[in-house]
């Protein structure tokens, strides 16, 4: 091991201990307090809920962790969006779990909510899982109403998918383990089943008090829409659960006997571990974003056996495209290469740039995977297309949109890593957010963003210093240099993988040595649904 291992050591895993502690954080929802107050109801907090119900020692992954991270704190933050999402198993049956946490703001609805919601039942969708419904909220969060009730992707989209589900054939199960109110009473009776805990749940669309101020009627929240109410004279719920955990064992005993599931036919055999020490990914993977390293060794640490076999070796260095395996499954991969390398011509190329020769190289890969059904797998530390007169004269632009074409259009399954930079168009063609990735994830040593922090801030400089002058204004030395600090700092907390995946932009910030899970589960996840097309490229400038 050399010094520099060891920096880049150093430096990676106090960007993981920093990922740990703010888990932590996270996972304490509306804060100790908030907690206490919950649980002096008799009620289980929402990652409690989410814990019991899925199997023990059995795998899982969270999704959306961080969403609504620094946002709202004129409202005092919502942690974690208000809800609690993961992947796992109940009863050997691989689902999504869905809690509201009555902890934050009682499970009121940000904007965030409903979009950490609509993802959750977009990857149920995707996947064709069963979901599970948690349910405790007091509604949409009035202060925003107008950001979370009336657009397509707002609050409405959640009813409307549930009646697509259930079109689909798509499981739905629901608890109503406290507060359900308003259009948010829809969600759980929308459901295939609903449950409903006695005493501490109701259901209504209006509460006492607005009865009360609507029509006159004076009437108590358990008689109006408790347990009893719904179960014994309504007829809206199910069943009746005498507590938290009766509820959720209802739930475990419904899953149990779901019917097996028509599989995609994704390539599986044993799993292996790699041979390689997973470990070294911290030493391997550079300090500087700016620095070059191979990313064969990467791969290495994240496939069965540390074993791949490459598809066109010696052209389009740039990206490296190769057949392996992850936890048994047959993957594609196409990752940037982040060392310099020589083309055909002998030319140097710069790792982390996509070049004509690489986008035409990943676009037949894409063609191919898609041929043999192989889902794909993209491993992102890309600063963009190469740029300049000979990469222009050459179609550049031509042959990224080939690639971008064949992301757009490929039917097999894709999940994105993003390990390093993540710029411009490099993001797009990679298979970003936008490009319907089953899963997309970041390592600590991520950043998304138009371009890297330093690059903007130059840009921006020249912008503001031009203003400034137009102004009269003299820009010393120190002026300038304050200035561009300014701007890179308000520029790097943008390109931060917590502000991505605070917004959702990905579905999580990860330990690397959690990547071989998330791809595993992804594509186990995905032989749920049939592909239902046949790849088309449709029309290219050849």
């Amino acid at each position: 091991m050399d010094i520099k291992f060891n920096i880049n050591e150093d430096h990676n895993k106090l960007l993981l201990s920093d990922l740990k502690k703010r888990l932590v954080k996270v996972k304490l929802g509306g804060g100790e307090k908030s907690i206490e107050k919950h649980k002096a109801k008799g009620k289980m907090t929402a990652r409690e809920r989410v814990n019991y119900l899925l199997d023990t020692n059995a795998k899982s992954i969270e999704i959306g962790a961080f969403a609504g991270e620094g946002m709202y704190e004129q409202y005092g933050g919502c942690p974690s969006g208000g809800v609690v999402v993961k992947m796992g198993y109940i009863k050997g049956k691989q689902c999504i779990v869905v809690a509201n946490d009555a902890t934050v703001k009682a499970g009121a609805w940000f904007p965030i909510t409903g979009k950490k919601n609509l993802r959750a039942q977009e990857i149920a969708i995707e996947n064709r899982l069963p979901i599970i419904y948690l349910v405790d909220s007091a509604g949409v969060f009035l202060p925003m109403q107008d950001e979370i009730f009336p657009d397509k992707e707002h609050f409405g989209r959640i009813f409307r998918n549930n009646a697509v589900m259930s079109s689909m054939g798509i499981t739905q199960i629901a608890a109503i383990m406290g507060s359900c109110v308003a259009g948010g009473a829809y969600l759980p009776i929308m459901s295939d089943e609903a449950i409903i805990v006695d005493k501490t749940a109701s259901i209504f669309l209006a509460g006492s008090y607005l009865v009360k101020a609507a029509i006159g009627e004076s009437i108590d929240n358990e008689t109006l829409g408790g347990a009893t109410t719904h179960c014994e004279i309504s007829g809206v719920t199910d069943y009746k659960a005498k507590d938290d955990k009766d509820a959720l064992d209802k739930i475990k005993s419904i899953v149990d006997k779901i019917g097996d599931f028509d599989k995609a036919g994704y390539n599986r055999a044993e799993s292996k571990k790699p041979k390689e020490n997973p470990d070294d990914i911290f030493g391997i993977l550079p300090k500087s974003r700016a620095d070059q390293y191979d990313m064969k060794e990467i791969i290495k640490r994240l496939v069965d056996d540390s074993e791949f076999d490459e598809y066109k070796q010696d052209y389009g260095k740039t990206i490296i495209t190769a057949y392996a395996r992850i936890e048994g499954w047959a993957v594609g991969i196409i990752a940037n290469q982040r060392k310099l390398v020589k083309n055909k011509q002998g030319e140097m190329q710069f790792g982390g740039v996509i070049y004509n020769d690489s986008a035409d190289k990943a676009t037949r890969f894409i063609a191919n995977c898609n041929q043999k059904k192989i889902p794909l797998v993209f491993l992102q530390d890309v600063t963009g297309f190469m740029v300049g007169s000979k990469s222009e004269h050459s179609g550049i632009i031509k042959d990224g949109a080939k690639m971008v074409n064949a992301v757009s259009n490929s039917v097999v399954p894709k999940f994105t890593v993003i390990l390093g930079n993540s710029y411009g168009a490099g993001n797009y063609a990679m298979c970003g957010k936008a490009y319907d990735p089953r899963l997309i994830a970041a390592w600590p040593s991520a950043e998304l963003a138009v371009m890297s922090g330093n690059s903007a801030a130059k840009v921006l400089l020249q912008i503001e210093t031009a203003s400034l002058k137009k102004k009269g204004e003299k820009i010393t030395k120190e002026k300038e240099d304050e200035l561009f600090n300014k701007i890179k700092s308000r520029y790097d907390d943008q390109v931060s993988p917590y502000y991505a995946a605070s917004r959702i932009w990905t579905d999580g910030v990860i330990d690397p040595l959690d990547t071989r899970t998330w791809i595993s589960m992804g594509i186990e996840a995905a032989n749920h649904a049939p592909i239902e097309k046949p790849f088309n490229m449709g029309v290219l400038q050849v």
